[in-house]
């Protein structure tokens, strides 16, 4: 079993290479929270689309993932993150071509 966590750890690392954003639409509306739409591209495999870059009440930015409405009412991402690290990495991928 250690064999297969340490080529999980190796695989892990690479998940900055792999992250490629393909648009960024800047919303122009100062009262919004909303600030842009993000796609990107992983592994020039899968392509994931309305990716939003949402204002902080405090005044930072995140990137919140697309989301679907259920019928309790709630929303929830569609696009899970196994691991912080992968989630860490594509935060700060969105943010730099946000802010680029």
């Amino acid at each position: 079993m250690s064999q297969v966590k340490t080529k999980q750890k190796t695989n892990r690392k690479e998940v900055n290479t792999m992250i490629e954003v393909a648009r960024v639409y800047k919303v122009e509306k100062d009262e919004s929270s909303l600030k842009a739409f993000v796609d990107i591209k992983v592994a020039d495999a899968v392509l994931i689309k309305g990716i939003r870059v949402m204002a902080k009440k405090d005044g930072g930015l995140f990137a919140a993932m697309p989301s679907h409405l259920a019928g309790d009412g709630k929303y929830y991402d569609t696009v899970q993150f196994l691991t912080p690290e992968a989630k860490t990495e594509l935060q700060e991928v969105v943010l730099a071509a946000y802010e680029a």
